[in-house]
């Protein structure tokens, strides 16, 4: 049976050209989320100029590549599908990995960063989070960005404003005639990412629920205008690896 990261290596492989299609103007930039949240005017990651930096699950880098452009120290990408990499503008360092295993020595990198990347698409979260605050030093900053929680409990209708999944079913997975998994993405309640961000060994420093702006009249699957002025579609969560020494 194919494991989650072989189902959605798979998938992304294979959907890539779609995606890259449909969404040409998020992927000319660095945004956070559907809403259109720019790092440009957001300074999520804070200054980076003498940063190593890490992009989690990048796809095609647009944000690794951003960053590089506006003078980030070093930056260093990874996603798991080459599907999407070979769209890549190749600016960053980029890796084909699984954030379940990441390809970097411990505490290499002061920034790390995903925006939608990797963390919906793994069962086991925890892992992921051990991994990504192993290879941050002390003092790291972790930003990332996910569906909102809420988000979970409408249908993929993206005019629909009726509650009908439950917050507490946890996974959707997909499986072909033969009943092998070809798609894969879990969901978390606001409690779950808490939990699992301090049993991890991070600090959560704020969390963003950005509003649907005003001007914003373009829907991405299940984001739509109808549903962004309602309510959120994206969580956004910025957090620390705690560096001992700071506290003595």
């Amino acid at each position: 049976m194919p494991s989650p990261s072989r189902a959605n290596r798979s998938f992304w492989d294979a959907d890539a050209a779609r995606y890259h299609a449909e969404h040409a103007t998020y992927l000319d930039g660095f945004y956070w989320c559907p809403e259109m949240l720019s790092e440009a005017n957001a300074h999520l990651l804070g200054d980076v100029s003498t940063s190593a930096v890490l992009e989690i699950g990048c796809g095609s880098a647009p944000c690794a590549s951003w960053l590089v452009e506006h003078g980030a120290g070093f930056v260093a990408a990874f996603d798991i599908s080459a599907g999407m990499l070979a769209r890549a503008r190749r600016k960053a360092a980029l890796t084909q990995a699984d954030v379940l295993a990441l390809p970097y020595r411990d505490a290499v990198f002061n920034v790390a960063f995903s925006a939608f990347g990797a963390l919906p698409f793994v069962r086991d979260l925890d892992a992921a989070l051990a991994e990504i605050h192993r290879v941050l030093a002390p003092g790291g900053r972790f930003v990332f960005s996910v569906t909102h929680p809420m988000r979970w409990v409408f249908p993929d209708d993206p005019a629909s404003l009726t509650a009908e999944i439950s917050y507490f079913q946890r996974e959707y997975e997909e499986r072909d005639d033969a009943g092998n998994l070809t798609y894969a993405e879990y969901h978390r309640t606001f409690g779950d990412w808490v939990r699992a961000l301090r049993s991890s060994g991070f600090s959560l420093l704020d969390v963003l629920e950005p509003a649907w702006p005003d001007d914003l009249d373009a829907s991405w699957g299940q984001w739509s205008p109808e549903r962004g002025r309602v309510f959120p579609g994206t969580a956004i969560f910025v957090c620390e690896k705690p560096d001992p020494a700071a506290l003595d």
